[in-house]
């Protein structure tokens, strides 16, 4: 049924669920991610017969979080297909979490037929209207050959100005309806967004501002990773040489390992530079909202950003510059280039970082060494980061796991890291790490969760193996989500925040033909992730840790 409906093609008529396949793929949809089911089977079929690789996934939140990965990954909207009602409700997580974090891609939904609009038609929801506060275009396609003047709004819409998500809603008799190929209007290519400049004394009040300033502190965001902006950067900071600290997702832009980084003193280099640089970074809660006591009451800001409304949000900006990334810094550079400044090697700011990178690295080093069963944080990173491939992506998901692992697991490349990003989203783990193995085929991606974390999407370990992606999963077992729980006793109920103890994690991977290993003693450690590694397909290291293991002590409260 579905394949002929999906086929179906009288003379010289083609039906929507080609349309929308062949709009997809010259707007430079490579890959589609969903579940499939009433009325959408057609769509996802015709996808395949276009060119499209289609990823069938086991939950729609983790389709819609590995389409925004894949968008992230390729520069590109890339899709989701979902059906209608409790398809596009489901899927509505990725939508919101990709309009947050800035990053573009394509939901599609599917929609009872408009004949029974208002009928009481199977799975009928108001899905444009759900999805309108969540994305930036949703509108519903009303004929078939109307769907390639949608698709261009839709992908233009997530891609142009800041990018973000778009939803489009698809109903079943337009998925099947036929139209003459001729009265089929083609839509243009979207071509690659303008890379808008800034004026040029914008340019020179921000150069003139670094060059004033005592302790400065370059920040770079996320926004530089999707503006391809990574040349330009490193340009900047080993011209300048200004001390930098990226933020999560920001990391691998500048490589963690480079001599300016100061991520081993991010509280005290917040606190005490009096001149920050935001490139493509936006004071939230991820940085505190550029508030005291986390920055200095006098602080002053540069601020870069695509989009003119971020500018003075929470910290007013002594400068601004609007626009892209990339060609700003480039802009910065070329400036440069007149200028004979640098920030001296030898100053008070830089000894001062230089120490309190020295004196965290004390703070942790008992905690590296401690081979005490079960283990804590940062002595199961000590063995994960010993075997990361430099090109690895890296996905973190979890609230201690993934806090400490931004510590303790460097990149060295950009968008080679993914996690809860700006919305804190639990739940991307596995759609992420799918999205990644697909677009990056040659590269390892490692996840590594806590077991809550990995409960959200841990059937997608099935979708890996199914595809052949040897993703390799570490989880960090502590028997609870965030702070570990003891074990309940006496048949009490356990704390809310209380998971399964000893639960085997790893016999998942062993259900799907997949490797599982399971760590209970720091010696047993190494030897199974070298073999999880080694492994050519996926695999599973479930690490039970123990349940009072926590950060460093911080200065600050996390969200403060």
């Amino acid at each position: 049924y579905f394949q002929s409906n999906a086929m179906a093609k009288s003379e010289g008529k083609v039906n929507g669920a080609t349309l929308m396949a062949r709009a997809l793929q010259q707007q430079g949809v490579q890959y589609m991610f969903g579940i499939v089911g009433f009325p959408v089977i057609p769509i996802a079929i015709a996808a395949q017969r276009e060119g499209i690789t289609y990823i069938g996934m086991r939950n729609e939140q983790s389709a819609s979080y590995a389409a925004q990965a894949a968008s992230y990954l390729t520069g590109r909207p890339q899709a989701c297909l979902v059906v209608s009602g409790p398809g596009v409700v489901h899927a509505l997580a990725g939508l919101a979490n990709a309009q947050v974090n800035c990053w573009p891609m394509l939901l599609i939904g599917g929609a009872s037929a408009i004949e029974q609009n208002g009928m009481g038609a199977f799975q009928e929801e108001r899905q444009v209207l759900l999805a309108s506060p969540l994305c930036k275009y949703a509108h519903q396609v009303e004929r078939p050959e109307r769907i390639p003047y949608y698709v261009e709004q839709a992908v233009r819409s997530a891609l142009f100005g800041r990018p973000g998500a778009a939803y489009l809603d698809m109903p079943d008799d337009v998925i099947l309806g036929e139209v003459e190929e001729a009265a089929v209007r083609p839509a243009a290519t979207v071509g690659e967004p303008p890379r808008s400049l800034a004026p040029q004394e914008n340019i020179e009040a921000a150069l003139d501002a670094l060059q004033s300033a005592k302790r400065p502190l370059v920040i770079v965001g996320k926004g530089m990773a999707w503006s391809r902006a990574e040349n330009e950067v490193r340009q900047f900071i080993e011209r300048t040489r200004l001390p930098f600290l990226a933020t999560p997702m920001g990391k691998g832009v500048m490589p963690d390992d480079h001599p300016l980084s100061v991520g081993g003193a991010r509280s005290h280099a917040l606190q005490e530079a009096d001149l920050v640089f935001l490139l493509g970074a936006r004071f939230n809660w991820i940085l505190h909202f550029g508030l005291p006591p986390r920055y200095s009451k006098d602080v002053r800001v540069i601020q870069l950003d695509l989009s003119a409304e971020e500018i003075g949000n929470n910290r007013q900006a002594e400068v601004a510059l609007v626009g892209d990334g990339k060609a700003i810094v480039g802009q910065l550079n070329q400036a440069l280039s007149s200028r004979q400044w640098f920030y001296p090697a030898e100053t008070p700011w830089r000894e001062a970082i230089a120490a309190k990178i020295a004196g965290n690295q004390a703070a942790v080093a008992p905690m590296i060494a401690d081979n005490t069963s079960p283990m804590n944080y940062y002595r199961v990173y000590r063995d994960i980061a010993a075997r990361l491939p430099r090109n690895a992506i890296i996905v973190g998901e979890g609230a201690n796991t993934m806090d400490i692992g931004r510590t303790q697991m460097p990149n060295f490349e950009p968008r080679s890291r993914l996690d809860a990003g700006s919305y804190g989203t639990m739940g991307i783990g596995l759609g992420f790490a799918v999205a990644a193995a697909a677009v990056h085929p040659g590269r390892p991606v490692i996840a590594v969760q806590g077991d809550s974390a990995f409960g959200f999407s841990g059937m997608e370990f099935e979708t890996a193996a199914r595809y052949g992606m040897p993703i390799k999963v570490i989880i960090l077992n502590n028997g609870g989500i965030g702070m570990g729980s003891p074990a309940p006793r006496d048949g009490q109920p356990g704390m809310p925040h209380a998971l399964s103890h000893d639960a085997r994690y790893e016999r998942i991977a062993e259900a799907f033909g997949g490797a599982g290993f399971y760590v209970t003693d720091s010696a047993e450690l190494g030897p199974a992730l070298d073999a999880a590694m080694a492994f050519k397909g996926p695999a599973i290291v479930n690490i039970k840790i123990a349940a009072t293991a926590d950060r460093k002590p911080q200065q600050f409260n996390w969200h403060g």
